[in-house]
């Protein structure tokens, strides 16, 4: 099992893609040139293009002698620089990263200011229209629980069922300059799993919210409603990242 970190501004996403370069073709590739071997991963979040990972989590099968908890320092050899192995570590041959009991942790971040920061671009979505932090934060408690969250899915997304868990969202901001012009908004997640575009539609939701479109009690109008056309907009892939994963058994972990 390997702890996958990555910036995921380069590539198309997790998934293989037949016409892009993507976090999963990179791993199969390095990995299958260190044991020697064919190697195909099996991921544990497939994020979108454009969004990033401190935690995501890859499995394999190798008949390498290679010692599980090297196998991380031999491939951040031959890994590109934004991509980064954090841990390796020796699994059961039955673990299976998307079917174990879990809990994800996103955050997204929004950078609020006059204009833009160069720095912060790649990491989190620009607004320079006021958010009220205190809005989103009541908002966000409507979300809390087990819902039937297809309101908050993207269209033509194909699962069995739209119900999921969310087990805790926090909102605060956390300020830049010393002359507090400029600061930047956390939402962080964390659930037993997400539909497709789920928590980048909850961030979207919630800006509306700060904006003073939607008010934080309409939150249970929008679950009940069970329509992607009742929730706010699809916020961009760069301000979200997976922070990380973690395993009912205690000894797997890829959180910070």
């Amino acid at each position: 099992m390997l702890t996958v970190a990555y910036d995921g501004t380069n590539y198309c996403g997790w998934q293989l893609q037949p016409n892009g370069e993507t976090i999963e073709g990179v791993l199969n590739r390095c990995l299958s040139e260190l044991m020697k071997e064919p190697v195909e991963v099996i991921g544990a979040s497939r994020t979108d293009s454009g969004v990033h990972a401190m935690g995501n989590v890859a499995v394999f099968d190798t008949d390498s002698p290679i010692p599980a908890d090297k196998i991380s320092y031999a491939l951040n050899r031959s890994l590109p620089e934004d991509i980064r192995i954090r841990k390796s570590q020796e699994v059961a041959p039955a673990f299976h990263p998307r079917h174990c009991d879990s809990h994800k942790t996103y955050e997204y971040r929004i950078y609020c200011a006059a204009f833009p920061m160069p720095t912060k671009r790649l990491y989190s979505h620009f607004t320079y229209v006021p958010l009220d932090v205190n809005l989103m934060s009541q908002a966000a408690r409507y979300l809390i629980g087990t819902h039937d969250f297809q309101s908050f899915c993207s269209a033509g997304a194909q699962v069995e069922t739209t119900v999921r868990r969310i087990d805790s969202i926090k909102v605060w901001a956390e300020h830049g300059r010393d002359d507090g012009e400029d600061r930047e908004i956390v939402i962080r997640v964390t659930g037993g799993g997400f539909l497709y575009n789920m928590v980048r539609i909850i961030a979207g939701t919630l800006m509306e919210v700060g904006r003073g479109h939607i008010q934080p009690q309409e939150l249970e109008r929008i679950l009940e409603a069970r329509n992607r056309q009742a929730a706010g907009p699809t916020a961009p892939a760069c301000g979200l990242t997976l922070m990380g994963i973690a395993y009912a058994d205690g000894d797997l972990k890829a959180d910070i």
